[in-house]
């Protein structure tokens, strides 16, 4: 029973972390079926996600340095719209005010949810990681992971030799998290794959309330291809790398101040000695 108590209480914390990707879903089959007054249904999609993204931040759900890491990723993901849309791997076929070159501004939010899980699941569930790679290892393999999404178009893709790499890179890596005061580890390779599987099935759910429209479901939804789960696996480590460096930074920040307070602990006399 305490095994159930516990895997309950890790999907509550979960499902926490996921606010801000509900919200878009919600908004999404909220808009599909519900006639929305004076502005198009895309601009709709974009006045909901900012205001939710301003909500956070102001209910202390989300911090400001974790704003700024969410808006990175925002642009990241954006600028992926652009060319996707632009070499015809999926389109945005309804009309709206706020798309660019046929991408809606909101689509950046989408990419943004998955960053701001990974804040609020790294803080709800004290997430530390151990054995991380060194940085002249993830850093690249982070930055050719990304590149791949648009180099695939011209040249050969090699998304599976990334994925190699990967296994390789975070073989002996693990992280580390609490629930109800127990500490649990698992494989960070695992925690990877789980992550983008889940993103594959919330993308399935978000192309039904037609997000976005893949080429093969212009007549009609079906299922987004299986394959996809990689291309969110190797994303999520994109993601993971900029929310790992950010708290790892902050961590490495807290340490700093809390060792200078050390260093002058005043004496009974007044004076400073050192800590």
């Amino acid at each position: 029973m305490r095994a159930v108590k516990q895997l309950v209480l890790f999907g509550w914390q979960q499902a926490l972390s996921c606010l801000f990707p509900v919200v878009i879903f919600a908004s999404l089959a909220i808009t599909k079926w519900v006639p929305m007054p004076f502005l198009p249904r895309y601009d709709w999609l974009l006045i909901i996600c900012l205001l939710m993204q301003w909500w956070m931040v102001r209910a202390g759900l989300e911090t400001r340095d974790e704003l700024k890491v969410i808006s990175l990723f925002h642009l990241i993901g954006l600028a992926l719209e652009l060319f996707k849309v632009h070499m015809g791997s999926w389109s945005y076929p309804e009309e709206g005010f706020s798309k660019v070159f046929g991408v809606p501004l909101y689509s950046g939010f989408m990419y943004a949810s998955v960053a701001s899980y990974l804040c609020q699941a790294w803080r709800r569930l004290e997430v530390e990681l151990v054995r991380w790679p060194s940085s002249w290892l993830v850093v690249p393999l982070a930055s050719a992971i990304y590149l791949n999404f648009f180099t695939h178009h011209y040249w050969i893709d090699i998304r599976w030799w990334l994925s190699a790499v990967v296994i390789l890179v975070f073989w002996n890596a693990w992280v580390r998290y609490k629930v109800n005061g127990t500490r649990y580890r698992m494989p960070l390779a695992l925690s990877f794959v789980l992550i983008g599987f889940f993103i594959w099935i919330a993308e399935n759910i978000a192309t039904y309330f037609s997000a976005w429209e893949y080429p093969n479901q212009a007549d009609a939804w079906s299922l987004v291809h299986l394959g996809k789960v990689s291309s969110w696996l190797l994303l999520v480590i994109v993601s993971f790398l900029i929310v790992a460096t950010l708290k790892r930074v902050k961590k490495g920040t807290a340490k700093s101040r809390s060792f200078k307070g050390e260093e002058r602990i005043p004496n009974v006399q007044g004076r400073y000695r050192s800590g």
